[in-house]
């Protein structure tokens, strides 16, 4: 299965929240999927953990990306308009309109623990239904 990881999958296991363990054994299933991560994704956690001053986390994560060598999906400037009308149908906001125009640019599922990808025709699979 070709999976788009959202960036609270991560999020969970870096700030040790509640569903870390299963966050960390979904990622371990390299092997069973082709898994894949935006480039807003590796923004976003860097904008939480600089927040926070936990810059060696950051660095450890940025490690951990290298070693799981994951494709790193990006939309170029002009395809930023295409996050337009999914954020206006399904009320998203940019970062989910981000996500979702990834995986149906790049023909992936979702894998988040955010609902809001339910509302969208693309939903999303949680780690613990994969």
């Amino acid at each position: 299965m070709r999976l788009l990881l959202d960036t609270n999958i991560f999020l969970e296991i870096l700030l040790e929240q509640e569903n870390a363990e299963e966050s960390l054994a979904f990622l371990r299933k390299t092997t069973e999927h082709e898994f894949f991560i935006s480039d807003f994704t590796i923004h976003s956690i860097g904008i939480i953990l600089f927040y926070k001053r936990r810059y060696d986390v950051f660095n450890a994560f940025l490690d951990d990306l290298e070693s799981l060598a994951l494709p790193i999906l990006s939309l170029q400037p002009h395809e930023m308009t295409f996050t337009i009308d999914p954020a206006s149908q399904f009320n998203l906001d940019f970062d989910d309109a981000y996500q979702y125009t990834i995986a149906r640019q790049f023909d992936l599922e979702i894998v988040s623990y955010d609902a809001d990808f339910d509302k969208t025709t693309q939903g999303r699979k949680k780690p613990a239904e994969i």
